[in-house]
């Protein structure tokens, strides 16, 4: 019996670490002499980062694009970091956001600013994205609103806004300051959720990009900021200063872009990925081809290239941080099951972090990774967070495993004179082996749900399409990254059920409930 025994664990745990480690490895992306561009996760940042992508690519260099990043402290902290290099932003997000409270007044305070930080900025681009807030024009015409003030008359409106413009020094709080507007109805939304729920009549007013291919297509209403709350929104490009030094080539390629994209083209590059569909890639390449002069390239992936791709990130984010927390968390419940005080603070720690909502835990644990020197975008987080909610299935399952195994039998090897390590390794730990298994099964089907969200920091994964569709109101594209993650849950769920068959005797495979 000793002999089954000390086989039974790597039975089916080993093919575990083989297969995560097999593929840690062979998805690894080196990106160490990449220039990394970010964009946020809006249309019109997404084509000035694919654009800012093949500038780069013109100049020799590899350049790696972390599209849909979130909002703007989450980039100029990644700019700040290293983790980016560069990315586009706006004249009037850096005086009032980034360096809110500092009353900066013109570009040379804000760009002196902005060295000490060790990042430049370049002149503006050529257009000016603008706050505004629109109303659909049957609306604004029935209630006689034109102009922003107009609004203090009308309490009764419904008011939905990105999450962000809720928070910023430049978004609502200043702007009802400053109008001295009453209306208490007013919710964060994602802003390309909030064009529907406008064009719907679920609210009534929203904020606005001024270049927003949506404005002309939904036919809006855009209040006139009369007491001329809104600074210039100039886009530029911040970059890190050291990259004068290590890429002056892809320096010089940026300055190449001071003034020369016009609003109306903006505008219609927004149009071509918004309203026409146009992959952003080649919204931006055409555009550096017509209009800069490049010789950009956009090859278009087919759905089954794109499924390969998603999958591929998707397995390695779920793969590494799986076995990391298997490694982590068996030993973890071997300790709580074998000393009840250490115990009770293990399975209380990791509840704690179960409890914490998927996307607090990828924003937090930026910081204190940065910390570390470890990137705060990317798959690293994603992995981090995915391996932290892994941990409590199994660590609860290996101890509930373990204490539920009877007295007799822990009686029974001790008379056969075994010590404690013998005993866990050759007896009760065989046959905890279906619990622990279950737990394991358990983590990795959550963990396949819970991926999708790293793509908010930049990660890949299913969770790219998901947003991507959600950003361009495209279901299908939607569905490109949430069916195939739900087949891959109902997958790796049927694979461990089959392991389990084959790898746990019967005798020792955990009963259905009847």
């Amino acid at each position: 019996g000793d002999r089954g025994g000390d086989e039974m664990m790597p039975r089916w745990l080993a093919p575990i670490l083989l297969i995560a480690t097999a593929l840690a490895v062979g998805f690894a992306v080196q990106e160490e002499d990449a220039v990394k561009v970010g964009s946020k996760k809006f249309t019109e940042s997404v084509i000035l980062g694919e654009l800012l992508k093949h500038v780069i690519e013109s100049t020799g260099r590899t350049a790696v694009h972390r599209a849909e990043l979130g909002g703007t402290r989450i980039l100029f902290n990644a700019l700040r970091s290293g983790d980016l290099d560069a990315y586009p932003e706006y004249t009037g997000t850096i005086s009032q956001e980034i360096l809110a409270g500092r009353n900066l007044s013109g570009e040379a305070e804000i760009r002196a600013a902005l060295r000490e930080m060790g990042i430049v900025m370049t002149a503006p681009l050529g257009f000016n994205n603008t706050y505004a807030l629109g109303m659909k024009k049957d609306r604004a015409a029935a209630a006689g609103v034109g102009s922003i003030s107009d609004l203090r008359d009308h309490p009764e409106l419904r008011f939905g806004f990105t999450n962000e413009f809720m928070d910023r020094s430049d978004g609502w709080p200043s702007l009802r300051d400053a109008y001295a507007l009453p209306q208490k109805n007013v919710r964060g939304l994602d802003h390309d959720i909030a064009y529907r729920a406008l064009a719907s009549g679920e609210i009534d007013v929203m904020d606005l990009y001024s270049t927003d291919a949506e404005i002309k297509y939904y036919d809006l209403q855009v209040l006139s900021d009369d007491a001329k709350h809104f600074p210039l929104y100039d886009a530029v490009v911040l970059y890190r200063a050291d990259l004068e030094e290590r890429a002056p080539r892809v320096v010089a390629a940026f300055r190449a872009l001071e003034g020369r994209i016009p609003e109306a083209d903006m505008i219609a590059m927004n149009a071509l990925a918004k309203i026409d569909k146009q992959p952003e890639g080649r919204v931006a390449a055409d555009f550096a081809n017509s209009r800069l002069g490049l010789a950009a390239r956009f090859e278009a992936e087919t759905a089954v290239q794109r499924i390969m791709r998603y999958t591929k990130g998707h397995l390695f984010l779920v793969s590494v941080s799986m076995l990391a927390a298997v490694v982590v968390a068996i030993p973890l419940g071997i300790v709580a099951a074998q000393r009840p005080a250490a115990g009770q603070v293990i399975l209380a720690v990791a509840g704690i972090i179960q409890t914490i909502p998927a996307l607090a835990l990828l924003v937090v644990m930026m910081a204190p990774l940065r910390a570390l020197g470890l990137p705060g975008i990317g798959n690293f987080p994603a992995i981090v967070a995915l391996f932290l909610y892994s941990l409590l299935p199994i660590i609860r399952n290996t101890f509930t495993g373990l204490r539920g195994l009877s007295p007799e039998i822990r009686e029974s090897a001790a008379a056969l004179g075994l010590s404690a390590g013998a005993r866990l390794r050759l007896i009760e730990l065989p046959l905890a082996s279906s619990m622990i298994l279950a737990g394991i099964k358990t983590a990795t089907v959550i963990n396949v749900g819970f991926a999708t969200l790293g793509a908010l920091v930049g990660s890949d994964g299913f969770g790219q399409p998901i947003l991507t569709g959600i950003r361009r109101d495209d279901y299908g594209t939607i569905l490109e990254g949430a069916l195939p993650a739900a087949v891959l849950a109902l997958l790796v769920q049927g694979l461990f059920e089959l392991a389990e068959r084959f790898l746990v005797p019967r005798g020792l495979r955990l009963k259905p409930t009847e």
